[in-house]
């Protein structure tokens, strides 16, 4: 039997020796959350489960759509006797929500975020050549103000809100590493001088180390560099490279350089290695525009959820994400804002490679506090800063990301008491600008910026009338564009303050002709009776944006449907929807006005 999603999760920092722990585990649901009484740490699970599909999706071969409290997961896994000597890390992509693990018995870690990867040294518990027994249990309650994006609070989907993930939903897998070795390396690009800046955080260093890092291209070597690792926490590097093998990462050439880093001993042997890749990409803000190794790209960004009707949060290959960047580029847009999910690392390099410009954003849909409204989708805790802390530092190096967006569409009106929102809103700005300083970053997408003087500013309108849709976004030349209010018209946001522009949510077009009567489908707004008013309508909404000298970028919601939600270019098992693509896509591809000014 084949293992399910058996490709590499981490391909940005990679080491030759592995394990894939996806595929079949025992399984069992505790809808009450009382198993530890029970003792199921102790025995044999009373179900199975295909890993990493959760348990709600087909693919698990569970499919429970009901409230599921928390859930247990069981496995024996065999050590490989050549990895003794090593320390034995365990490796979660992904597991929704509160996780706790134990091996042979042991508790060995535990970890909250249903969004960021975790790992755990299980060396202690279990050695090369014998078998330990994973345990695992993820709590998921659907009551707690916890992170949770689009997943429902419901019992079914509903509108916007789809269907929720319980438990593991990306790859499990095991690695060795000696003692002294590499962690995740930072990678960033510096355009004006031709060069990568690497720190290399180390654990366990020991005197006498030397870090070493060498660039290299389709031609071979590009540059070496070398610096003792022993006197700092994190040594740094400086690869320079020299200006005939210089060639810049971005839409039209997603050139990547291969990394490789080794941490040397005093008598040069290898005590551990990985590889990596680089792309030499600057992102910079000039006026109202946003710059791409400074060129102004009009950024043409299209709403991805990243579900699926199968999978649900899960990608039921890697071919699957592939083919959605594909769909993407082919109607025309060069991007995505990555919505209300983490995206698994695959698809970051995939977008890394191909060319396809990303903004990564974190699952906090419908946050708000419950003073506001007692059906608040989720309320705001510290656990978001911590797990989005946890996000930046997975996905700093990945070229094709140039902007942050911490939230989205969060309720806090600006002449109210300050609330535990506004601490969080403020504490994820610091936390990302902290960790990444050369990226843009949107306090908040939509509805209520709080952060004077954040590096960029939206909207969300979703308008059906081009002429309508036209006035509100009218007044950015004069420094009044259009901003979101609460229902009543009570202001939201801090004001304007001149910062590059965008319309990040327009559109949603319903459309969905085959739709049986009572079917219930859902989108924005009144739908086109005909298929001809459909491509008038997105031509024209796409045009008031494309046209304004102002506006840097946009994104159309959304690429496909999503279970009710019928307002995707795709159909949600990403079939063709719309016989004249070609017509979506010259819609977009033409000059925009920000692109031809800045060359005038």
């Amino acid at each position: 039997m084949s293992i399910p999603r058996s490709e590499y999760p981490r391909p940005q920092f990679v080491r030759p020796d592995w394990l894939c722990l996806n595929g079949e585990w025992q399984f069992e649901i505790d809808q009450a959350d009382t198993g530890l009484d029970r003792g199921l740490l102790e025995r044999e699970l009373s179900d199975t489960i295909t890993v990493p599909f959760c348990p709600e999706s087909k693919l698990s071969g569970i499919e429970n759509l009901d409230y599921l409290e928390a859930v247990w997961y069981r496995r024996d896994v065999t050590i490989p006797q050549d990895w003794a000597g090593q320390n034995v890390l365990l490796h979660f992509q992904a597991v929704d929500y509160d996780t706790t693990v134990w091996v042979n018995g042991q508790e060995i870690y535990r970890h909250r975020g249903g969004f960021s990867s975790f790992s755990c040294d299980i060396s202690k518990a279990a050695k090369a050549g014998e078998t330990a027994t994973i345990v695992v249990r993820a709590r998921d309650s659907h009551r707690l103000p916890q992170p949770r994006g689009k997943q429902s609070r419901r019992y079914g989907a509903y509108g916007a809100i789809y269907v929720r993930t319980t438990g593991i939903w990306q790859t499990v897998w095991m690695e060795p590493v000696p003692e002294t070795a590499l962690r995740r390396p930072r990678i960033t690009p510096d355009v004006a001088n031709g060069a990568f800046h690497l720190e290399q955080p180390i654990s366990n260093n020991t005197p006498g180390l030397m870090l070493k890092a060498v660039l290299s291209d389709e031609q071979g070597e590009v540059v070496s560099a070398q610096a003792a690792a022993y006197y700092d926490l994190a040594p740094r590097l400086t690869l320079t490279i020299p200006e005939e093998r210089r060639r810049l990462w971005s839409i039209e050439d997603p050139h990547l350089y291969d990394l490789e880093i080794s941490l040397i001993d005093a008598d040069g042997n290898v005590v551990d290695s990985a590889t990596s890749y680089a792309g030499l990409r600057s992102v910079a803000i000039d006026g109202k525009a946003i710059k791409i190794n400074g060129e102004v790209i009009f950024q043409r960004l299209v709403l991805d959820q990243g579900y699926y009707a199968d999978g649900i949060m899960t990608a039921p290959s890697d071919e699957a994400l592939i083919h959605d960047i594909e769909l993407s580029m082919a109607a025309g847009f060069n991007g995505a804002r990555l919505h209300q999910k983490v995206f698994e690392e695959r698809f970051l390099y995939h977008a890394d490679r191909m060319g396809y410009i990303v903004w990564g954003e974190f699952g906090d849909w419908g946050c708000r506090e419950s003073h506001l409204d007692a059906t608040v989708h989720q309320q705001p805790t510290a656990a978001y800063i911590t797990e989005w802390l946890e996000v930046l530092e997975r996905d700093y190096s990945h070229p094709a990301i140039v902007g942050w967006c911490p939230l989205n569409e969060t309720w806090q009106l600006l002449h109210d008491r300050v609330t535990a929102l506004d601490d969080v809103t403020w504490g994820m700005y610091l936390a990302t600008k902290a960790m990444d300083t050369s990226r843009p970053v949107l306090d908040t997408s939509g509805y209520a910026h709080r952060v004077i003087g954040a590096d960029v500013y939206d909207s969300h309108d979703y308008t059906q009338d081009p002429e309508k849709f036209a006035e509100n976004q009218a007044g950015l030349d004069q420094d009044d564009p259009y901003l979101n209010t609460y229902g009543d018209g009570r202001p939201f946001s801090v004001p304007y303050a001149g910062q590059p522009y965008f319309c990040s949510e327009f559109g949603g077009i319903r459309w969905n002709p085959e739709e049986e009567e009572g079917q219930g489908s859902w989108g924005y707004g009144e739908r086109p009776t005909t298929l001809e008013e459909f491509y008038d309508r997105f031509e024209r909404l796409c045009a008031v944006l494309l046209d304004d000298p102002n506006m840097f970028g946009y994104c159309y919601t959304q690429l496909t449907d999503v279970y009710q939600e019928h307002n995707g270019i795709y159909k949600f098992d990403r079939s063709g929807k719309f016989d004249d693509l070609a017509r979506i896509r010259a819609a977009q591809v033409r000059p925009a006005a920000i692109e031809e000014a800045s060359k005038s």
